[in-house]
């Protein structure tokens, strides 16, 4: 796997994290750049780890099914990009309670929710053989940096931009579950 495909696996998984960062920043009465990093860590800590957790389980697996992994990494990445789409169409707008204030256990139960994406994600990398480590330090990194990005945007602009961000996050993943089974299949090279 390409670094350019990492790199929009990365992105494509941390789109549902940009969404929630969005409407925490729109949340924010003034943004604060701490508040921001913090929410911004959470979500790249479990965009890193739920990857990693989902390889470890892949892993056990391997033996049993690599000669249809193909098809398993294509249709986890196309379900869970579906399932993103459908998931920007459904009304998730407005903030409930605009606030300042850090709600720890809210952060945690978000983290966690928008980073079972990642975790399926994980499962189909194990089945790629991809150097894990270096992996889900990028996809943690870029959920990172899109999230303090999606707090200070969500901030200034509101949620504008968070239908359009889950959709293409949708998208890159269906693509790229197309593009390893075209692989596979010998179609694509």
């Amino acid at each position: 796997m390409s670094f350019s495909d990492l790199l929009l696996i990365a992105i494509g998984v941390s789109m549902d994290a940009f969404a929630v960062a969005l409407s925490k920043g729109l949340g924010m009465r003034k943004l604060n750049y701490r508040h921001a990093l913090i929410i911004a860590l959470f979500f790249g800590g479990f965009q890193a780890v739920m990857p990693f957790i989902g390889w470890l389980l892949g892993r056990q697996f391997e033996q049993y099914i690599t000669s249809f992994d193909h098809w398993i990494a294509f249709i986890l990445l196309l379900l869970i990009g579906i399932k993103m789409i459908k998931e920007a169409f459904e009304n998730n707008t407005g903030c409930k309670a605009c606030t300042d204030a850090i709600d720890y256990k809210e952060l945690l139960i978000l983290s966690v929710a928008t980073s079972i994406d990642a975790l399926a994600v994980g499962i189909t990398l194990a089945f790629l053989n991809v150097p894990i480590l270096s992996t889900v330090g990028v996809i943690g990194l870029t959920t990172l940096i899109l999230c303090f990005m999606g707090v200070v945007i969500g901030n200034r602009f509101g949620l504008k931009f968070k239908k359009n961000a889950e959709i293409a996050g949708g998208v890159v993943l269906i693509l790229i579950g197309v593009k390893i089974l075209l692989s596979h299949l010998g179609i694509l090279f």
